[in-house]
């Protein structure tokens, strides 16, 4: 499978599915289709556990979901952030495929800890948001997996640089991150988030003694010229004119 064309066609129906129902959020999808697309097409296995931490990039997993055949794409495109309905904005456990609900920043990472030490037979996967570094959770659940050398936790910190409020390192320096998680006893890649060979190298060079963090350098609405590197695209919907801009991008 060519990864590229899979992460732009999946990019391609996120913006179609914030379009059609006015929803935000595009930036904070955009920074990690590509190592999505990495796990579920081409990493995870029938019996690992993904935990999308970063609960607010809803869209990318839903329509990857879909694409690989959880539920149909109508379905999806019908139903997706109406009132009532179980295709939330918010990543939920009432649609299939999906593990557990999340949208409070740092409330995955401890889920995903606690699976990991209950079923060590089988990898559990997390992606986090960098401004979920800021949470006091992310570091507790850090400790507890390295005590426990919890060596099938693997996470990933998409570190887009920007957060709800501004880049990350105004609002809370996180450097040096890399030092930071190997002083807490984990196993730390640091990688372009955007380079399936690289992204795809760093989930095949995993320690089974410690925990796994891969920090994957990420750019902020990815793919959509108008919206690479801007916060504002945390919060704003897509126009008819930018929806079109949008697409010729992904073209």
């Amino acid at each position: 499978m060519n990864l590229k064309q899979k992460a732009k066609q999946i990019r391609r129906d996120v913006i179609n599915l914030l379009y059609k129902h006015k929803a935000c959020h595009l930036g904070s999808n955009m920074s990690c289709v590509d190592i999505l697309v990495a796990l579920y097409y081409k990493i995870m296995k029938s019996k690992d556990k993904f935990i999308l931490s970063k609960g607010w990039a809803a869209a990318t997993v839903y329509c990857i979901l879909a694409d690989r055949g959880h539920f149909s794409r109508e379905e999806l495109f019908k139903n997706y952030y109406q009132e009532g309905k179980k295709y939330k904005g918010l990543v939920s456990h009432e649609v299939k495929g999906v593990e557990t609900s999340q949208g409070s920043a740092g409330h995955g990472l401890p889920m995903a800890t606690g699976m990991s030490l209950a079923d060590k037979e089988r990898k559990i996967y997390c992606l986090i948001s960098d401004g979920e570094c800021d949470c006091g959770t992310t570091w507790e659940s850090a400790l507890f997996a390295a005590h426990h050398k919890l060596g099938n936790l693997i996470v990933i910190v998409d570190y887009n640089k920007f957060q709800a409020f501004g880049r990350t390192n105004e609002i809370l320096n996180l450097e040096p991150l890399t030092k930071k998680w190997e002083s807490f006893g984990w196993n730390v890649q640091r990688i372009d988030g955007h380079d399936f060979k690289k992204i795809e190298k760093a989930f095949n060079n995993l320690s089974k003694e410690k925990p796994n963090v891969i920090i994957a350098d990420t750019i902020k609405g990815k793919g959509i010229s108008f919206a690479e590197n801007k916060m504002e695209w945390h919060y704003y919907n897509l126009t008819s004119e930018l929806y079109e801009r949008a697409k010729d991008d992904l073209r």
